[in-house]
């Protein structure tokens, strides 16, 4: 796994730009998507490289410093989901597939995560996670906690325009969940990693079995948020947002 609505092909846009802000956008209106609003996810942010010793850490554990720093990322990745879910309950809570997918799912893989970064000896950049809500968008990884603090804020913003954009917003994270799961984050190679570093990389069985499960979760999770999307729109409408169309097809089962 190498893997109609003007809101996906914005987002189509903007996630090949792979960098991460937004302009145009004016927060207090909850209406549809403006022309000149551009978000973006995958900035590439300088910062201080002597925070973190990636490949110290890769020694004591085992892992070489591409696992050890993936495994890191999806900690907070699967954590970045749970959060986003979690608020999008809130600000839709009759939309019920935010809250049973937040509750359900996401707090178990981030739960999983934590617990293969203590099987290898790892330190949780977020120990303080399932402290909610005070938890809720803090990210306190020394490598990726800025990534996916703006990560949050961005998400979050463009889900309060509408229902059916943070129904886009929870179907896109799933699409980039397994993508960066199987092969490698666009961020970890802008910033040096060679890809693959993910499933695709590692020969670590405990590793595969968890990233394994990961994906099956988010292709179960991507059916459930295209089909309340096609609800609205009609079956067959939605567009891929970040893996390809052919792959999204396959999972979605045409």
């Amino acid at each position: 796994m190498k893997y109609l609505h003007s809101f996906a092909s914005q987002l189509l846009f903007i996630l090949l730009t792979l960098s991460f802000y937004i302009t145009g956008c004016n927060s207090e209106n909850s209406g549809g998507v403006t022309s000149n609003e551009t978000i973006v996810l995958d900035e590439v942010i300088s910062v201080d490289e002597t925070s973190h010793d990636v490949l110290s850490t890769a020694e004591v554990s085992g892992l070489d410093a591409k696992e050890a720093s993936h495994l890191t990322f999806m900690r907070e990745e699967e954590k970045l989901a749970r959060d986003v879910y979690l608020t999008l309950a809130e600000l839709y809570p009759d939309q019920m597939v935010f809250s049973q997918i937040a509750t359900r799912s996401e707090q178990t893989h981030t739960d999983t995560m934590r617990d293969r970064l203590d099987q290898f000896n790892l330190p949780d950049p977020n120990p303080d996670t399932n402290n909610l809500p005070s938890s809720l968008g803090v990210f306190t990884g020394d490598e990726w906690g800025w990534y996916f603090t703006e990560k949050f804020e961005l998400l979050t913003a463009k889900a309060k325009e509408s229902e059916i954009a943070a129904l886009y917003v929870g179907a896109l994270i799933e699409e980039l969940d397994m993508h960066d799961i199987a092969v490698c984050p666009q961020v970890m190679i802008d910033r040096g990693y060679s890809s693959p570093c993910g499933l695709q990389y590692t020969d670590e069985p405990a590793i595969q079995t968890a990233y394994s499960a990961l994906i099956s979760g988010s292709e179960s999770h991507l059916r459930a948020y295209v089909g309340q999307i096609e609800e609205v729109e009609g079956v067959g409408n939605y567009k891929a947002q970040y893996l390809t169309q052919e792959e999204v097809d396959a999972i979605l089962g045409r």
